[in-house]
C-alpha cells in the first residue's frame, strides 16, 4: 500500500515490485496477487491499460484504516465492547479529538 499512496499516478504490477525488491526478490505473480487482493478487498482501484491493469489506493493512509475499522465494528458480534476496548485503550489526546468529533456531530456541523 505504501508504494500505491507514494505514486503520483496509477502503476503497473512491474512498477511495484521494482518499488519493493530490495534484498529479497519477489515474484512477478505474487506482487500480482497482493495487489489482486487490495483490489478486491476495496483498498486499490484497478484500470484497464492494454493488456494490463494499473493500480492506485483506494482512498488515503486515513481513509482506508477508517473503512477497515468501521468493519470491524460492523462485524463484531458486540460492537459496543469493541468500542469499550478502544476507548479505554485510546490516549487522552485521541480522546479529545473524539470528543471535537462528536461534539461536533451533535451539533450539526
Amino acid at each position: 500500500m505504501d508504494v500505491l499512496w507514494r505514486a503520483v499516478e496509477p502503476v503497473l504490477v512491474r512498477d511495484v515490485l521494482d518499488a519493493v525488491t530490495t534484498d529479497r526478490v519477489l515474484a512477478y505473480t505474487t506482487v500480482l496477487t497482493v495487489l489482486d487482493n487490495l483490489h478486491r478487498k476495496g483498498w486499490a482501484v484497478r484500470e484497464k491499460d492494454g493488456k494490463a491493469y494499473r493500480y492506485r489506493a483506494a482512498g488515503t493512509r486515513e481513509e482506508i484504516i477508517a473503512r477497515t475499522l468501521r468493519r470491524v465494528v460492523e462485524t463484531s458480534s458486540h460492537p459496543d465492547l469493541v468500542l469499550l476496548h478502544f476507548a479505554r485503550s485510546a490516549s487522552d489526546h485521541e480522546l479529545h479529538i473524539l470528543r471535537q468529533v462528536l461534539d461536533e456531530r451533535e451539533s450539526g456541523a
